[in-house]
């Protein structure tokens, strides 16, 4: 995974960069938040990893920029914060949209926890936008294409992709234009509105 870092000491840089190395991932470096958004427009990333206190645009101002964007993909922004952080400014950090904080010095550990949450995140919020977005639907049996070019049906795909589970009734407008049809053509009997809802169906 590439990850942005935002961060002015180059000594705190080059150790994050390390620790991304050994962990596996590649970084793009940015001395500040200015920087930093000029990084994100040329090479989109998913993953920021920012320090709080930088000159010019600061750690929060990189992230409300960040949310500002329009119709970008969503960026997990970890802040990187000292111990001595007070609940007043942890506060106003997640009010900026901080997804999660990296205490200094850093620990490899941590790091690695908070860049496995990332990813189960990223990949929910992609999952979410595609369903947001145009799905590829057969306009006979109503089932979905998905990403390997097989069809399903659409409780299926959302199930697979969110783990909504569905239930199954007729709405009033089916029921009195197939449903009663059906059951009058089987019956012989001449048909009549319903008077009460139609029967739930559970599957």
């Amino acid at each position: 995974m590439k990850i942005l870092i935002a961060e002015d000491d180059p000594v705190a840089r080059t150790v994050l960069r390390q620790a991304l190395r050994r962990l596996g991932h590649e970084s793009v470096e940015a001395a500040d938040g200015e920087a930093a958004l000029r990084a994100l427009a040329s090479d989109p990333v998913r993953v920021i990893v920012s320090d709080w206190m930088m000159p010019g645009l600061d750690g929060l101002g990189l992230c409300r920029a960040v949310r500002g964007r329009v119709g970008a993909d969503y960026v997990y922004f970890i802040l990187l914060t000292g111990r001595d952080a007070t609940e007043d400014n942890q506060r106003e950090a997640i009010e900026a949209g901080v997804d999660d904080f990296l205490s200094k010095p850093l620990d490899v550990q941590e790091i690695w926890m908070r860049l496995r949450v990332a990813e189960r995140i990223l990949r929910f919020a992609t999952q979410v936008r595609q369903l947001e977005e145009f799905l590829p639907i057969c306009g006979y049996c109503k089932k979905i294409r998905d990403d390997q070019n097989y069809w399903q049906q659409i409780e299926g795909y959302i199930n697979a992709r969110t783990g909504t589970d569905f239930s199954h009734s007729i709405c009033p407008d089916c029921y009195t234009r197939i449903v009663l049809p059906e059951i009058v053509a089987l019956r012989g009997t001449a048909p009549t509105a319903p008077k009460t809802q139609p029967p739930h169906v559970e599957r």
